[in-house]
């Protein structure tokens, strides 16, 4: 049973078909799930009821804060502004290492769907009184609220505020479609470079996340990259060099997180990513030609500023989530003139 099946009624999903003998086809996220009657996708949130495919996390945040959109982490868009964040429980991913496993993995493991009943003009009316410049859908993944987020962020944007998707990028091109003009900027975790690691640690596969990431950048979208670096999993040199030089093809401009590990969920018997490796990392993205390259989760590092790319000063000073200087001035250097590539900088 759904936990708050109260005053917000379940809401048929968007994006799917029909098919034979009762099932349906879920077209929202890359698993493209063929789903039974009376059964559930991979993401344990959307499910068939005699032919028709339902959303049962429409209207239930289970979280909502406000946070600083550095932590999103978003550094080349609204700098320094406060983002109104929040999620529903459910993932269509199930890493091995997640932060918010109980939320994410509280269809599956739990068999349960808590959350408050919020009605998407509550969410905006909160995010507007309280000074928020963004709306942000995190903490799980954003594709699997996607009726939600895109109601929400609909009247988001009629109060003039940008919308934010923190996701691991597997949603599908026609989900992106309908969000053209609604998403403002995303932060897409590459967690890997290797398919055996998303298979492994994931259960899912890369190519669809680096897919959408190049469809996001086309469709305007303002895009930031984030990799967690796990120890003995994905920290080679070689596969740091991978990520770089795809994000340098792409968009040499695309910010770069390199983030520290720290044990977590089911992989607790993983030390924590040192210090090193992150500035070594961040040498890699930077010598491979990436603008702009930062190391998070252990604060007070160097690379946690942003530099101009062309002189080398230093422009919006940090320390963990917080601004502590920003001498950009019309998106460009005060000291050379380059422009440096973001949103509202």
């Amino acid at each position: 049973m759904t936990a708050n099946a109260g005053r917000i009624e379940m809401r048929e999903a968007r994006l799917y078909n029909q098919a034979k003998e009762g099932y349906v086809d879920c077209c929202l996220c890359e698993f493209r799930c063929h789903i039974a009657d009376g059964k559930r996708g991979v993401c344990g949130v959307r499910e068939n009821m005699g032919g028709v495919l339902y959303t049962r996390v429409y209207g239930r945040l289970i979280a909502e804060h406000i946070d600083p959109i550095e932590k999103k982490p978003l550094f080349h868009f609204q700098p320094a502004s406060s983002s109104y964040s929040i999620a529903t429980v459910g993932c269509n991913f199930r890493c091995l290492h997640c932060q918010n496993s109980e939320i994410s993995q509280m269809p599956r493991e739990q068999k349960r769907i808590l959350g408050e009943e919020t009605a998407p003009e509550d969410v905006v009316a909160e995010a507007f009184e309280s000074g928020c410049s963004s709306i942000s859908y995190t903490y799980t993944e954003p594709t699997i609220f996607f009726e939600y987020a895109f109601d929400t962020g609909i009247k988001a944007k009629e109060k003039g505020l940008k919308n934010v998707f923190v996701t691991n990028g597997y949603m599908t091109g026609e989900c992106l479609n309908e969000l053209r003009g609604v998403l403002d900027a995303a932060n897409v975790d590459i967690k890997s470079f290797s398919e055996a690691f998303y298979k492994k640690v994931c259960g899912a596969t890369l190519a669809p996340v680096l897919k959408s990431i190049e469809k996001m950048r086309d469709e305007g979208v303002w895009v930031e990259i984030t990799t967690l670096v796990i120890p003995t999993l994905n920290d080679s040199e070689d596969e740091l060099k991978e990520i770089a030089r795809w994000i340098c093809r792409t968009d040499r401009s695309m910010p770069w997180h390199i983030s520290a590990f720290h044990p977590a969920y089911k992989l607790n018997n993983i030390p924590s990513t040192p210090r090193e490796t992150l500035e070594r990392a961040r040498e890699i993205g930077l010598s491979e030609g990436l603008r702009y390259v930062y190391t998070g989760n252990i604060p007070g590092q160097k690379g946690e500023s942003t530099y101009c790319h062309t002189c080398g000063k230093i422009l919006i000073e940090r320390y963990g989530f917080t601004v502590k200087k920003n001498v950009i001035a019309e998106s460009r250097c005060p000291y050379c003139g380059a422009v440096i590539d973001g949103v509202d900088l």
